[in-house]
């Protein structure tokens, strides 16, 4: 668990990054109704998190940077005895400051009254538009008052500065703290993924799969950090399928790619295998050429290199290997200079990964990628997916989708593979499910 001093100290760095006379405001996510008076399930808004570790709807941070060493502030819900015995308990504005360490707390209810005070004399407010329409405009619509009088009373506000940049360029860079409760959350995502494997058996549904794998988040405490996708035969081919109803056939390889989230961080995992637990000759022939690639890829994982570095590794083993299988026609420098592999590599090798399953961070700055730095997480995925009307290649590979992803911190020397709890080549995922 993440204690309320490292959110104090990520309250008390985003205030040091703010210039001059400055306010920061974060708001809480909102309810979202799914049907009639049915929401669904709550999650906070990962910036919100980040910052406290406050978990309820209908709350704000304002951060007052000006302030002697800074003040964080938090507007949340009152204590109310009856709408707990409806919704669970509420910190309150005395738990806020008890138990989340925030300097002072005020009630939600008094935002209108309370935050037009603060604001006056700033000069700048760091907030990100867009989320919150109708409080938005009550920005806008406060900053416009305060320029009519500011000749006779006060300095108004001059610009709205999106916080992102500067809160998501410390979110990209994972302390301690935040790897321990990641590699945490990734052993639960391959506990569930070795369910599956053991499971698994022709005649079963993709539903059955998809079921296990919430059986084993939710005995863990864990919620999915995405929609799993079980995607059985050509399914694979379907990048972001999450039908999850189709019938597993015997000859059919299986494709899952699903996380758990564990207190508010995300893993990502995805394995392919044969549903009746036998690889077939060309299912383990184009599999060795994704796990080849995914090996290389994460054996390029090193602090110096460029973050794209890691992609081109990986598109080069994989087009090599399509090329050696007859699926690519060519030499390698051609198919490589003329793209040939995104007819059947058609993705990214990785994405940041964090508070959120695609996380916030820069990929690219001034124009180059970005160079890897220790505590950056990310997800190393290589993937090769042929449909079924493929014609350009023979019937042996039509019909195969197969992605290995697993999660990897940067250090200052090889890459900390957080999800190598569970197995990834064919001779130990054919073990795992004979047993």
């Amino acid at each position: 668990m993440i204690k309320n001093k490292e959110f104090a100290n990520r309250r008390q760095r985003l205030m040091e990054m703010a210039d001059g006379e400055s306010v920061i405001i974060v708001r809480a996510a909102a309810h979202k109704i799914r049907n009639n008076d049915v929401c669904y399930p709550y999650r906070q808004d990962s910036d919100f998190l980040y910052l406290s570790g406050f978990s309820e709807p209908e709350a704000m941070i304002v951060l007052l940077p000006q302030e002697k060493g800074g003040r964080s502030i938090l507007f949340c819900r009152e204590k109310d005895a009856h709408r707990e015995m409806w919704d669970g308990q509420m910190a309150g504005t005395e738990g806020a400051v008890e138990q989340f360490g925030f300097d002072e707390a005020f009630p939600i209810s008094e935002v209108k009254e309370r935050l037009p005070r603060m604001l006056r004399g700033c000069d700048r407010i760091y907030y990100d538009l867009g989320k919150d329409p109708e409080f938005d405009q009550l920005l806008i619509g406060w900053m416009n008052e305060f320029r009519a009088k500011t000749r006779k009373k006060f300095h108004a506000p001059d610009e709205i500065i999106a916080l992102g940049h500067n809160l998501h360029e410390m979110r990209l860079f994972k302390s301690r703290t935040e790897i321990t409760v990641m590699r945490k959350s990734a052993r639960i995502a391959a506990k569930a993924h070795r369910r599956a494997m053991q499971v698994c058996k022709p005649g079963m549904n993709e539903a059955e799969i998809h079921a296990e794998l919430l059986h084993v988040f939710t005995r863990n405490q864990c919620e999915v950090s995405y929609i799993p996708i079980v995607g059985g035969g050509a399914n694979a081919c379907v990048l972001h399928y999450i039908s999850n109803c189709a019938p597993l056939n015997d000859g059919d390889m299986l494709l899952i790619d699903a996380g758990a989230e564990y207190d508010g961080y995300a893993s990502d995992i995805t394995r392919t295998f044969p549903v009746n637990g036998k690889f077939t000759g060309p299912q383990k022939d184009l599999y060795q050429v994704v796990l080849a690639s995914q090996l290389e890829a994460i054996d390029s994982v090193r602090e110096g290199n460029p973050w794209d570095h890691v992609h081109e590794t990986a598109v080069r083993i994989a087009t090599e290997g399509m090329i050696d299988l007859g699926i690519l026609k060519g030499n390698l420098e051609e198919a490589l200079e003329e793209e040939h592999f995104k007819d059947y590599y058609v993705h990214n090798t990785g994405h940041w990964l964090g508070l959120d399953v695609h996380d916030v961070g820069e990929y690219e700055i001034d124009g180059h990628s970005r160079v890897l730095e220790s505590g950056m997480v990310f997800t190393v995925e290589p993937g090769i997916y042929i449909p079924a009307n493929a014609t350009a290649v023979d019937k042996a590979w039509r019909g195969m989708g197969i992605r290995i992803e697993d999660n990897v911190v940067v250090t200052r020397s090889e890459a900390d593979i957080l999800t190598s709890d569970i197995c990834k080549t064919t001779s130990d995922i054919e073990e795992l499910m004979a047993s």
